[in-house]
């Protein structure tokens, strides 16, 4: 699975402009299931995400985790992180989950990641969503499992 992980201050995602989700301080992930990918990706993934130090400590420093400050998160899918642009102008995407792999595995890490016991927010898989994000640093940092 792939991954794009940003620290926020907040974030909301918006369908049809009514807001389906929403977090306070914590992370923004953009979460993309690939081909090769199972359930086990899924959970090392979350774990990693949960665990990832990347908030500020009492001297200024990313020391601290999700799980350490009390952070959210705010998941939405992105088949489009799976995007291949080494030829031609126009991405390719078959390296992606299909969509029923796909969504399967996005619900599976989100279940992963609430096992963790993060307070977790999504969007919806396979709609048109606007992700709006204030990101705090800003800190975005890839990630794949």
């Amino acid at each position: 699975m792939k991954a794009i992980v940003q620290r926020v201050t907040e974030a909301r995602v918006d369908i049809a402009g009514k807001t389906v989700g929403r977090t306070g301080p914590g992370v923004l992930v953009l979460v993309c299931a690939m081909q090769a990918d199972s359930e086990a990706n899924a959970e090392a993934l979350a774990n990693r995400i949960a665990k990832l130090r990347i908030f500020r400590d009492a001297a200024g420093r990313m020391n601290r985790s999700l799980l350490d400050t009390g952070g959210e998160a705010l998941v939405v899918s992105q088949f489009t992180l799976a995007a291949d642009t080494t030829s031609g102008n126009r991405p390719g995407f078959s390296a992606a989950a299909p969509p029923a792999d796909g969504e399967r595995l996005y619900e599976h890490f989100v279940t992963a990641l609430r096992a963790t016991g993060v307070t977790v927010e999504t969007g919806r898989f396979g709609a048109d969503m606007a992700v709006h994000s204030v990101n705090d640093g800003p800190v975005t940092i890839p990630m794949e499992r």
